[in-house]
């Protein structure tokens, strides 16, 4: 471990040695493209989340013995038949 940090440090010290400046245009789509990244990245983040804790919720009702539709009045079934001629 100390090792690879020792590596790391001294990768990072070459880096900031031989910087050379650079005077470069920054097209304004530049800021259009990492809003993009960054909002997707929040998606993929909440999504994650999201079904991270319906499988925990789930876990823990199942522990508990807690059934979430036990209270629910639920409807028949509706089936469509095309077949009539």
């Amino acid at each position: 471990m100390k090792k690879s940090l020792k590596y790391l440090y001294f990768v990072l010290c070459m880096m900031l040695m031989f910087t050379i400046p650079v005077s470069a245009y920054i097209d304004p789509s530049v800021m259009t493209y990492g809003i993009s990244v960054i909002a997707g990245a929040a998606v993929v983040v909440g999504t994650v989340v999201g079904v991270l804790w319906r499988k925990a919720k789930k876990k823990v009702q199942d522990k508990l013995g807690i059934d979430e539709n036990a209270k629910k009045d639920l409807e028949d079934e509706v089936v469509f038949d095309d077949d009539e001629e």
